[in-house]
């Protein structure tokens, strides 16, 4: 009874962090903060939704159950990646919004042909 109840407070709440991410990238303004959506919530949600079905099976399938958890924690964050410094290079990022920004000074770095090493000082 008590698995039970704590099984269905996994499987809801990873149904509405998975819920609240899907909102999220349809609401959210800009690239950067679509990803943050695109990421975290599913990424929390799916593992929540994996850790009550585990406790639904008595963990019989707990491996390939683990193994999907594992997956979608080591792809999510480089699919991230990716696709941020593919929006940044393309212009889709407003790039005043940023507080640091590490990649436009490497692109700068390397059209100057300074490959590596800080800015070069004026």
């Amino acid at each position: 009874m008590l698995l039970d109840a704590f099984s269905a407070v996994c499987l809801i709440g990873g149904a509405l962090s998975c819920l609240f991410g899907a909102l999220g990238l349809l609401t959210f303004p800009d690239v950067t903060a679509r990803l943050q959506a695109a990421t975290k919530p599913q990424t929390l949600g799916l593992l929540l939704i994996l850790v009550g079905t585990a406790v639904q099976l008595n963990f019989s399938l707990a491996t390939g159950l683990i193994l999907v958890g594992l997956f979608q924690m080591l792809t999510a964050p480089v699919l991230a990646q990716l696709i941020g410094r593919a929006a940044y290079r393309t212009d889709s990022i407003d790039r005043r919004t940023l507080v640091v920004d590490e990649l436009g000074e490497r692109i700068e770095r390397e059209r100057t042909g300074r490959v590596g090493g800080p800015p070069a000082s004026r």
